[in-house]
């Protein structure tokens, strides 16, 4: 709901309160703007939804909750009517309308801020991907998605940490390790120590081994293999981390804090041990078979799962659930995790465990990212025409461009399968929908810097603007801080794409219909400079949070 909506809502709770002593609960009604706009700028069903429990017909209901309701929005509503079966409708007073552009000049990049989140903590966990090579296209929907999260979240005065664990304790940077050895020999002629079947065969382990023999030398080919191997696995991960790190900087990706797995073997795996002492002591745990079992049936998942293996190793579960204890422990009352589809069936053992241990139902929420393709002509594209290799984040970025590919990733739901059409992408027409949208901003600017057209000065009112299509605009401008509070709390910023299209649809139906500068009428061209400096003020902040740029001109 926009800020007005939210005022009618609330003072049509209010009048039903104060009129038939009835407290009603949420979503009893709704309060939206009519399809005819002769009827009023919003309408509310609150009577007709009354009517059962009052045992009174809409109309009668509806007649003391409008003269109720026109006393309490005497500053805001111009009138409040009455329509048959029963809706309440509201004309809001122009200048309430008007003045939200010297609100929007006023708060400038900060409009849309709201403290919907303020109080709360939120630890958002994503991307994640294992450091043994480039991040690629099922990363970068994982990278754009969780980052839009973490924007929405702290515009909405969420407490948020983003946070990127590093699964660095398993047997994917062993093979790493031996990965980078092989190419290290194979730098210096050797095929004594054959690259393993299983390994990383990707141009960038190679590039990484011989980065280290022209740096080192030949030392670590003779080097005891026990030492040799703890280097190149120790290097190889801080290399791999260091590229990755690089790559989301550059795609516009923050992480504040890197959690290694191997954080929780520290000090005899003292974390993880202090978690199993305390399941143990809420009789969680038993052994079976030499290995140590979690009641996880108990709690909803759909068989019991291993945490200490018969021959004394962890499963991949028992660290995580130290990492996301560890979580709560640093104050965080709200855990996002952002996993690929195929971790369905984790979600539950994971909240299993939290819930086991006492931890609320809802601390820890899950989106699960589903596949992309990379579609061309129709075909899918699976492999970089440079390398012959997957397809990495840094070569999209580079083909379709950073705005392209942080905006496509984020205007469809994670939880469903898409294709990225790359020839759209690029295309420099409306029918790309983040061309159509960065054009807009860059008409608007082009408009405002126009030498032919007077410099907008902010006026103390803004009551010429009465035309349909500058209301409409106006409305849509007011919903924007609403949107973006309802977006963080769903994490769906593929809803503020939606707005941004709709923003940009009102004003491009307004600009092609209405003139601005009027140079018989500097009174009136300026209001609508007003409009139009509000609007590319919002779009700015709206691109901002997908973190796509907002040019001046194009």
């Amino acid at each position: 709901m926009s800020d007005f909506e939210s005022k009618i809502y609330d003072a049509t709770r209010e009048a039903i309160r104060a009129v038939y002593e009835l407290e009603t609960e949420d979503g009893l009604f709704v309060v939206e703007t009519p399809q005819n706009p002769d009827f009023g700028d919003y309408s509310t069903n609150a009577a007709m939804k009354l009517s059962r429990t009052l045992r009174r017909s809409p109309m009668d209901i509806a007649a003391p909750l409008a003269e109720k309701l026109g006393e309490l929005l005497v500053n805001e509503v111009e009138s409040v009517s009455v329509a048959r079966p029963g809706f309440i409708n509201f004309r809001l007073k122009q200048n309430a309308l008007g003045g939200l552009i010297n609100q929007v000049l006023e708060a400038g990049e900060r409009y849309g801020l709201n403290d919907s989140g303020k109080g709360k903590k939120v630890l958002v966990e994503w991307v994640s991907a294992n450091p043994t090579g480039d991040l690629h296209c099922g990363h970068a929907r994982n990278a754009a998605w969780g980052d839009c999260i973490c924007r929405l979240l702290e515009a909405s005065g969420y407490e948020v940490l983003r946070e990127y664990y590093v699964n660095d304790a398993g047997n994917q940077i062993v093979m790493l390790g031996k990965s980078l050895t092989a190419r290290y020999f194979e730098y210096f002629g050797r095929d004594d120590y054959p690259l393993p079947e299983d390994g990383y065969h990707a141009e960038d382990v190679r590039a990484i081994a011989y980065e280290i023999a022209r740096k080192d030398g030949d030392k670590w080919l003779s080097a005891p293999e026990e030492e040799r191997m703890a280097y190149f696995m120790q290097t190889g991960k801080e290399l791999e981390l260091k590229k990755i790190e690089k790559d989301l900087l550059a795609y516009g990706v923050r992480i504040d804090s890197w959690m290694h797995e191997t954080f929780f073997y520290e000090n005899d795996r003292e974390r993880i041990n202090d978690c199993l002492q305390r399941m143990a002591d809420k009789g969680l745990l038993y052994e079976q078979d030499g290995a140590l079992w979690f009641r996880s049936t108990d709690y909803g998942d759909d068989k019991d799962r291993v945490l200490r293996k018969s021959d004394g190793t962890l499963s991949y579960l028992t660290p995580d659930i130290a990492n996301h204890v560890y979580k709560i422990e640093r104050g965080y009352d709200k855990l996002v995790d952002l996993w690929g589809a195929d971790h369905h069936s984790y979600i539950t053992r994971m909240q299993a465990a939290l819930t086991a241990l006492g931890y609320p139902k809802d601390t820890l929420e899950v989106d699960l990212i589903q596949m992309v393709r990379m579609v061309e002509d129709g075909k899918e594209v699976k492999m970089s025409k440079r390398t012959g290799n997957a397809l990495t984040l840094r070569e999209l970025c580079d083909d379709i461009g950073l705005d392209a590919a942080r905006w496509f990733f984020v205007a469809k739901d994670v939880s469903t399968h898409m294709d990225l059409d790359l020839k759209l992408a690029r295309s420099r027409d409306n029918d790309n929908p983040v061309y159509y949208a960065q054009y807009a901003h860059s008409r608007m600017n082009s408009i405002l810097t126009n030498p032919k057209i007077a410099k907008f000065v902010p006026a103390e009112s803004y009551d010429r603007l009465t035309d349909e299509r500058e209301l409409l605009l106006l409305k849509k401008i007011g919903e924007f801080p609403a949107e973006v509070a309802a977006d963080a709390l769903l994490r769906k910023p593929n809803k503020l794409t939606d707005y941004i299209i709709s923003l940009v649809k009102t004003f491009h139906s307004y600009y092609n219909a209405v003139k601005v500068n009027n140079p018989d009428d500097a009174e009136l061209t300026n209001q609508r400079l007003g409009l139009v400096t509000a609007t590319m003020i919002t779009l700015k902040n709206a691109l901002g949070l997908i973190g796509v740029s907002a040019p001046e001109s194009m």
